[in-house]
């Protein structure tokens, strides 16, 4: 069609649409139009109204002359504008290209080898690919005419019918989301749409629409425009168009797409088309790869291409593989009538980087890709044999080069040998998939179809091998394997799997032992192994790569700079962990399907980045009622000032009550509580979704501060190595020991020969003594071979490594335990050594004192504990019989040093339970010491105070006599500057609970100097015994009174004080410049910022003390409990073991009660937190625990730990044991 028009002077960007009346097939027809002068032209938009019988109009192209300066313009289309062809639009935007590529095959005799400039004109237009959402409600979907504009910063698309859905046949119905593309030439990055519809369609014309999500895979952002409306005359605000916006934290970017043009030939051969679903992957150097792509959208499609001898040509949008197409995969489903497929070769063309032109890949094939024909593939890897390129000159002419490629990688074969285990259950009647990936690229997945040796593959024990043909993979190092679940005995244990590479006689070995199973382990039925030996990173199949990084763009562009200017100048900050609960409250509509995120705000603006609190297992959203929790690491922002709270829902619909935000930060020991009780809706208070919350007005919690260790855990390399059961590590140290930690599998951790490293929160316990491995024996292969576990110090770098070399099995291995215990070692040093433990438990000589029911004991000492050990086999045949002394040898066990108490209980089993123990020795055979534990009390539910646990002090401790003087190590630390140090005397305070010290005189003599840059001094003083040390005054004085000239300052980093009586510490950050004067008076305080308690000296408080417990049971419907209520409390000298609250003839924790119970515990020390559970038994087991009061009754002192919270195993977290710190 050429266009020729007169034109006027005055110069605009745009002319009104014009109306060409056309005629219909196969010829050029030609318009004068007068318009006005439009400069160089750009683009051009032609679309028709789709009226009449066959409205259906394939375009080739536009001429357009101006008659002015006599230019020509050619803006080539060769696409349908029609309904029922391509992607379903009527209207096209055009861009005009160079003359010499029009006139490019004009020279040839062929007829077929006109231009094709679809890929020029993909290149400089948009693709957007559109879906929309319809609500899920009641009448939600429309028959009516839906259209949408696009608006970017330079201009919009105009009118776009959406007549076509990729997705669906009958679009817009209810809760469907329809796929549309729609193209469009430079109007600039999308700043809104508008989206509505023409209302016809009768009753059913309204339509809610929940969203729009708009793909612009060649810009790389994919945008989300929430709506969550009505478009309908009759609800909301009777509007039928509306205008939205895109929501910036849904905002995704990633690398943007490149067009290619992909040319298929289809053989001239007897039965050479195929109607299956031919798709295709493009790799590049470094195994960089596109997604694998479909070529035909529909059915229609599939049934219109690859017909025999035809020439099919696509334009694709894919990921941008680099310079150089190394290989291609392509394949189809083997669908449809007569699927087999015969590919003579695939062209494909891409524009060059620099330039005006293209450059054209020839890949060969000529075979068969049939399962009847050839060797029965269907699937094919092929490499480049020809580059083609074609560059645009500066004078106009179009230079075409063809070269042939001479290193292309080559098609090796590689041998897969498949070993399904030997076990029950083992073979597999499922198809089998396998994925091969090596350093230069992978093979795709394939179906392992024909074993060479066995006609029923996957049989138990049996060994099966594939041939796979493929492009040179290099070093093979993962695979990845699946299996489709069909058939009826689809689980299938896979043993092993081998990959020789038959041209380089490479072999690669993958030690797999695991289930692919609906039903065992995981219920896992793909997984993915790495080679023997692979070091480089692991990654499970859910970690996968998000290609698309999710960064979210802020919503002023000019805020956006302002951000970038000062990333450059931030320090960067450290990463730590912070732990976060959420409560989201039981009203209507207070659940959201929407990602909530967290954003921590430190002093002087330094904060965290976004924080997307995503739910485990896929689920999405938040619940009424529900009580979730998320781990999640950012930057180390300092003393947190602010929480920001909110959601990405920008809908109406989108509205969320939270109840309770609470923020924990284990490395600095505190946890924030928010009683947030607010709306975060668009439509509900004032209309924010998000919030932020002041720490001022939250409840700070003291809770245990811990340190990050890198944890390695190594697996040994033996036959069924590896375990899916559940593992738990407790770790004790010189200062206390870490609760019970489960160890996550992770999906793929805990595999034979594998080194697992991940990093753990652990308490301040160093430095490191021993570990406790314990399995539970659940799972499908419950057996554990684990070689040693090796603990690194974050914070210290001090490295321990525990080594145990042997299977943790009921069934294997010479032990047959499912727990074990291992001593750190540190720079080869072991640090505990294993002893042998006599113990001998005296019977008392009262009438009724002996039992028969089974006794356990647990001994605790300066290295942790031993774990339970049951008393079972004496040297007397009736153990525990009035007047008898029992001997009970344990042998091989860690000797934990200098003892100072051990736990007693029986299950108050047998006729005669009740029991009364006068004492229990126990002896260390390796220190050769014994320690006396007295008890003379009765172990019964019907005598004393009905305990049948007790816990008893060693009676070795009680010697020490802390009335006579004592002596005190002050070690100093100099700030390391050259202005921090001095030459002068210093002197010290102490004030202790029990009274001051005189002053002490720290001299600095020209023989020994004292207080230089970065040096630690020492000084001992005798004095009476303070007691605990609260604060020092340090002052900083003149040697023989000489005056002072000026401003000197010494600067003090750290003071620690030791009583050297029971070695307890005392740690005074300082950090501060100590002024030089020779007043007295002038000195600086500083308050205990830590204190180390010694073994001894807890040793020593170890005294009995009855405890009031209260419990307080909410005031809500069914807040009552029938089950048995066990308490733990935790305190700085240890905790108290598990004990059951109870008391005879009372119901106990009914609705709104209180319940009082006295426990007699030796002396906890503070108290630090409290475990809550119970045993979910009895009718109604949900308990709402509204809180608890540990009261000790030695000293007055009452601790109160909040809860609030439902142990209940169908609301909140689902969770019947609660951990509780205390309030104050």
């Amino acid at each position: 069609m050429t266009f020729s028009w007169t034109a006027n002077p005055r110069p605009v960007t745009s002319v009104d649409p014009l109306q060409l009346v056309c005629s219909r097939v196969a010829q050029e027809d030609i318009f004068n139009i007068t318009a006005v002068d439009l400069g160089a032209l750009k683009k051009l938009r032609i679309r028709h109204d789709n009226s009449q019988a066959s409205p259906g109009w394939f375009l080739d192209r536009v001429e357009i002359v101006d008659n002015k300066d006599d230019t020509t313009y050619f803006f080539p289309c060769k696409r349908w504008l029609a309904v029922d062809e391509d992607d379903g639009q009527l209207a096209r935007e055009l861009v005009p290209v160079d003359e010499a590529f029009m006139k490019k095959g004009e020279d040839d005799d062929d007829e077929e080898s006109e231009p094709t400039l679809g890929l020029e004109q993909k290149a400089m237009s948009t693709t957007y690919t559109i879906r929309i959402k319809t609500g899920d409600k009641k009448y939600a979907g429309t028959d009516a005419n839906v259209f949408m504009i696009l608006y970017g910063s330079k201009d919009d698309t105009g009118i776009i019918n959406l007549k076509s859905s990729k997705t669906h046949k009958n679009k817009f119905e209810r809760g469907l989301v329809d796929e549309f593309t729609v193209e469009a030439v430079d109007i600039g990055p999308l700043k809104k749409l508008r989206i509505g519809h023409d209302n016809c369609g009768g009753g059913s014309a309204g339509w809610f629409l929940d969203w729009v999500d708009i793909d612009a895979s060649s810009l790389g952002q994919k945008l989300r425009f929430p709506c969550g409306r009505w478009l309908d005359k009759g609800e909301d605000d009777g509007a039928i168009i509306r205008d939205l916006f895109p929501n910036p934290l849904q905002t995704e970017l990633y690398t943007p797409f490149v067009p290619y043009e992909i040319k298929i030939l289809t053989t001239d051969v007897f039965g050479a088309g195929t109607d299956a679903d031919v798709f295709i992957v493009l790799y590049g150097r470094d195994a960089v790869c596109t997604q694998k792509k479909s070529l035909c959208v529909n059915k229609r499609e599939r049934r219109m291409y690859f017909e025999r001898g035809a020439e099919d040509m696509f334009i694709v949008e894919l990921e941008d593989v680099g310079d150089v197409i190394e290989k291609i995969r392509i394949g189809h489903d083997n669908r449809g009538v007569n699927p087999g497929w015969h590919l003579d070769r695939v062209e494909i063309r891409r524009l060059l980087r620099k330039g005006k032109g293209s450059e054209t890949v020839i890949f060969p094939c000529e075979r068969w890709l049939a399962k009847s024909e050839d060797d029965g593939e269907t699937v094919r890897e092929l490499v480049p044999s020809d580059i083609i390129t074609e560059k645009l000159l500066r004078d106009g002419s179009l230079k075409v080069t063809e070269i042939e490629v001479e290193d292309a990688l080559e098609t090796h074969t590689y041998k897969v040998t498949v070993t399904t285990g030997d076990m029950y259950g083992a073979g597999t009647d499922a198809n089998v998939f396998l994925t091969i990936y090596g350093t230069v690229g992978d093979t795709g997945e394939r179906k392992l179809n024909k074993s060479e040796t066995n006609s029923n593959k996957f049989e138990r024990g049996a060994v099966d091998i594939f041939t796979i043909e493929a492009v040179d993979l290099g070093d093979v190092f993962k695979i990845k394997i699946r299996h489709d679940n069909s058939m009826v005995s689809a689980d299938w244990y896979l043993d092993q799997l081998e990959v020789v590479d038959v041209d380089t006689e490479e072999v690669f070995l993958f030690l797999c032992e695991r289930w692919l199973s609906r039903k065992r382990e995981d219920r896992r039925i793909e997984r993915v192994f790495y080679v023997k030996g692979y070091e480089g990173v692991r990654e499970s199949i859910n970690s996968k790569k998000k290609t698309l990084a999710l960064t979210v763009k802020s919503v002023d562009s000019n805020m956006n700079k302002k951000n970038k200017k000062k990333k450059e100048e931030e320090i960067e900050l450290p990463i730590i962990p912070y732990h976060f609960t959420i409560c989201t409250g039981l009203e209507r509509d207070a659940n959201t399907t929407s990602r909530a995120y967290v954003i921590i705000i430190g002093t002087t603006h330094s904060q965290t980045e976004r924080l997307w609190l995503d739910l485990p297992d896929g689920r999405k959203g938040f619940e009424a009622g529900s009580l979730e929790i998320f781990e999640c690491y950012g930057s180390d922002v300092g003393e947190i000032k602010k929480v920001e709270l909110g959601h990405d829902g920008a809908s109406p619909e989108s509205c969320w009550l939270v109840d309770e935000l609470s923020v924990a930060v284990p490395t600095k020991g505190v946890k924030y509580i928010f009683a947030c009780k607010c709306w975060l809706a668009k439509d509900r208070g004032d209309g924010l979704t998000a919030r932020i919350f002041n720490v001022l007005d939250a409840e700070a919690i003291s809770i245990s501060q811990k340190i990050i260790y890198e944890v390695t855990v190594v697996t040994g390399d033996v036959q069924n190595a590896g375990t899916d059961t559940q593992i738990f590590m407790t770790v004790f140290g010189a200062n206390g020991s870490t609760e019970e930690m489960l160890l996550q599998k992770n999906e793929d951790r805990f595999e034979r020969g594998q080194e697992d490293t991940f990093n753990m929160e652990i308490n301040d316990i160093a430095p490191l003594r021993k570990m406790r491995l314990r399995i539970d024996g659940s799972g499908s292969r419950p057996d554990w071979f684990l070689d040693k576990v090796i603990m690194r110090n974050l914070t210290t770098e001090e490295v321990s490594v525990f080594t145990y070399e042997e299977w943790l099995s009921r069934t294997r291995g010479p032990k047959r335990t499912l727990l074990c215990e291992m001593a750190a070692v540190v720079d080869e040093e072991m640090m505990v050594e294993l002893t042998t433990y006599f113990i001998q438990v005296k019977t008392s000589d009262i009438s009724g004192a002996g039992t028969d029911a089974n006794v356990w004991i647990i001994i605790f000492g300066e290295n942790g504990d031993t774990g339970t050990l049951a008393l079972k086999d004496s040297n007397k045949s009736n153990k525990f019989e009035r007047k008898q002394v029992d001997t009970f040898h344990f042998v091989d066990i860690l000797s934990l040093g200098d003892l100072s108490k051990v736990r007693i209980w029986h299950d108050n089993t047998g006729l005669a339970p009740g029991w009364h123990l006068e004492y229990v020795d126990v002896k260390d055979e390796i220190m050769d010491k014994t320690f006396r534990f007295p008890c003379d009390r009765w172990l019964a539910k019907n005598d004393d105070d009905g305990q049948i646990m007790r816990e008893l002090a060693c009676a070795n401790n009680d010697y020490l006599d802390l009335n006579e003087k004592t002596k005190y190590e002050i070690c100093i630390t100099t700030g390391d500057t050259s202005e921090g140090e001095t030459k002068e005397n210093a002197w010290i305070v102490l004030e202790g609970k029990k009274g001051r010290s005189k002053e002490f005189v720290m001299e600095n003599s020209s023989k020994k100097r004292r207080f230089q840059r970065g040096n630690v001094d020492r000084f001992e003083f005798s004095s009476k015994n303070l007691g605990d040390i609260a604060g020092i005054c340090l002052g900083h004085t003149p040697k023989d009174g000489k005056k002072v000239k000026g401003e000197v300052n010494w600067h003090v980093e750290e003071v620690v004080v030791t009583e050297r009586e029971l070695g307890n510490k005392y740690v005074f950050s300082c950090n501060a410049p100590i002024p030089l004067s020779p007043k007295r008076d002038e000195f600086l305080t500083f308050e205990c910022t830590k204190t180390i308690e010694s073994f001894a000296s807890k040793a020593r408080s170890l005294v009995p003390v009855k405890y009031e417990i209260i419990v307080i049971t909410g005031d809500e419907k069914g807040a009552g409990t029938d089950a048995n209520v066990f308490i733990t409390i935790y305190g700085s000298n240890g905790d108290s073991g598990r004990r059951q609250l109870r008391q005879k003839f009372r119901n106990l924790f009914e609705r709104g009660r209180t319940d009082r119970f006295l426990v007699e515990m030796l002396d906890m020390g503070e108290l630090q937190r409290v475990q809550v559970d119970h045993d979910n038994s009895g009718l109604n087991p949900s308990w709402l625990l509204d809180r608890v009061e540990v009261t000790n009754t030695a000293n007055g002192v009452t601790t109160i730990f909040l809860c609030g919270k439902w142990l209940d195993t169908k609301r909140a977290d689902r969770q019947i044991a609660r951990v509780l710190y205390p309030k104050y």
